[in-house]
């Protein structure tokens, strides 16, 4: 597994990567260091996501598909969704959270765990609530 860190809101976190999510985990490592707005969700519950419009995340050509798909992601799993209904996003949990848009429930690629820093996620979750957008870094450690 490889280790990320995360960092947004004056806050760092570990995430690993999941083992049962191999194309999006190889597609979004050739992306680091990478760069992003973190907002609230809107119809999923106690979460963040970053809105990524008709982007295609692909691995060697191909555009990733499902894998590892859930849409009750515990807090500090972090989904990537390739699009279909809603539009392509990342989501984070840092509560309560059934992953949905106005289309209905939908399911993400849980490729990303936080394991270090966990108990600022509700932090995270609340200024970016209250303050709006948020820079986010994904990096390698």
């Amino acid at each position: 597994m490889t280790r990320l860190r995360i960092t947004s809101c004056g806050h760092e976190f570990i995430a690993e990567t999941h083992p049962d999510a191999p194309q999006t985990v190889a597609a979004f490592l050739k992306l680091l260091p990478y760069r992003q707005k973190l907002i609230h969700v809107r119809w999923s519950g106690e979460g963040c996501w970053v809105p990524l419009g008709d982007f295609k995340l692909e691995n060697d050509g191909q555009a990733v598909g499902f894998e590892n798909h859930t849409s009750h992601p515990s807090v500090g799993d972090i989904l990537f969704y390739p699009g279909g209904y809603s539009e392509t996003e990342i989501i984070l949990a840092y509560g309560s959270c059934c992953f949905a848009s106005k289309m209905g429930q939908l399911a993400g690629n849980h490729f990303l765990t936080v394991v270090e820093g966990k108990e600022h996620l509700r932090e995270l979750g609340t200024k970016v609530l209250w303050e709006g957008a948020q820079d986010v870094l994904f990096e390698r450690v």
